[in-house]
């Protein structure tokens, strides 16, 4: 039987990310969950229909903790829509997403693990599709500069970008990652 308390599902949830990211999908256990968010064993279990489960619910939980919030759509909304303002957009989703260093790399356990799960390969290629598809609707409803190509093209840029900030931080330093960013808008994106 799945339980319904939300908060605790939701600490359950963040513990199953924080193992994935610490140890990888084969370091994924109920077990692992119960000791990361701290509650008694047997926990994760009566929340979970089993490892499949628990692994979408993380999946679907990330994007949820990446979304911008509301001040941060805002601002970007009041701003010219240039190649400035979408330089720093870019900048600053770079930086929201590495600043939940947990959360991406735990969707690179996800992925990896979606090459030997259909299920799971199904339900990541769904909710990234979608992803970029709001992307893109956004991109054109904001009037920023640029096509959904280029949208699509920072996407892939900006996603190796922060694999390498949170697997390898010595490669570049900060400010060598934000000249990386603005160049890639400014070369990518066309007025």
């Amino acid at each position: 039987m799945v339980r319904r308390n939300d908060e605790r599902r939701g600490a359950l949830v963040d513990a199953a990310i924080e193992v994935l990211a610490k140890e990888g999908a084969r370091g994924l256990t109920f077990r692992a969950v119960d000791a990361e968010a701290a509650v008694p064993a047997g926990t994760a279990s009566n929340y979970f229909t089993n490892r499949d489960h628990l692994l979408t619910q993380a999946g679907v939980r990330v994007y949820e903790r990446l979304q911008p919030d509301e001040a941060t759509i805002a601002r970007q909304r009041a701003s010219t829509p240039d190649r400035e303002t979408y330089a720093a957009l870019m900048r600053e989703l770079v930086g929201r997403i590495s600043a939940f260093r947990a959360g991406y790399l735990a969707l690179l356990e996800l992925r990896l693990e979606a090459t030997r799960r259909p299920e799971l390969r199904a339900l990541l290629t769904e909710r990234v599709r979608a992803d970029i598809d709001a992307n893109v609707a956004y991109h054109e409803e904001s009037g920023l500069p640029g096509d959904a190509t280029a949208v699509r093209l920072l996407y892939l840029a900006l996603n190796w970008i922060i694999v390498e900030q949170l697997t390898l931080p010595d490669v570049f330093s900060d400010a060598e990652r934000e000249q990386l960013v603005t160049a890639a808008v400014e070369r990518i994106v066309t007025p």
